[in-house]
């Protein structure tokens, strides 16, 4: 080969590899880009966070409802007005922990032995709303029953006799529980009774 072109491609090589050894020695890293995320002011000048949902505390557990056979029923005479007179119905919680009543109980006159209705069964009050009402051992709740009189009825329809009981059902149960109190009855179609919701305390 003729010595001007070994010189050439001498010269070539050379600048290949200076090329290439540039190349290398100066490299960078990727780029990257660092975002800075500022909170924005509110109205009231503080920054705003983002609001991170934490469940609630679990709310404290309702005690289960008062059985029957732990309860002890009342009733006491408070008046008379309008042609009607009014009693008192008062539960006791005779259980050692605590227990709730919620509405309206249901109450029947009744008579003879044994005991049994007589007439129709009571009314709601619904001038009286619910509420869930806790009865601590040995506390108390009451409703209120008004007895219209019986007189206020034609014979016929009211076909009157006397009773020496009322027959109570607590809220929620199912099963009455007779009650000592003396009052007329009508064993026709009239309705005499109307209750109200149960409140806590002794309604005295």
């Amino acid at each position: 080969m003729k010595p001007y072109l070994l010189a050439m491609f001498g010269a070539v090589a050379v600048a290949l590899c200076a090329c290439g050894g540039q190349s290398n020695s100066g490299a960078q890293p990727p780029a990257t880009s660092t975002v800075t995320v500022t909170a924005t002011p509110s109205a009231s000048g503080a920054a705003a966070s983002t609001a991170v949902q934490t469940p609630s505390p679990s709310a404290a557990a309702v005690p289960a409802g008062c059985l029957g056979r732990y309860l002890n029923i009342t009733a006491k005479p408070t008046g008379a007005a309008a042609g009607s007179s009014y009693a008192t119905l008062v539960f006791k919680n005779l259980n050692n922990a605590s227990c709730t009543l919620y509405g309206f109980p249901g109450v029947a006159q009744a008579t003879g032995r044994p005991i049994h209705d007589v007439g129709q069964p009571s009314s709601e009050d619904t001038a009286t709303k619910r509420e869930l009402v806790t009865l601590a051992p040995e506390g108390y709740a009451y409703a209120t029953l008004q007895i219209a009189d019986a007189l206020n009825f034609p014979t016929s329809v009211c076909m009157p006799v006397k009773s020496a009981w009322l027959n109570v059902i607590p809220p929620n149960q199912f099963n009455p529980l007779p009650v000592s109190y003396s009052s007329m009855a009508c064993k026709g179609s009239a309705k005499l009774l109307t209750v109200t919701a149960v409140r806590p305390g002794t309604g005295s």
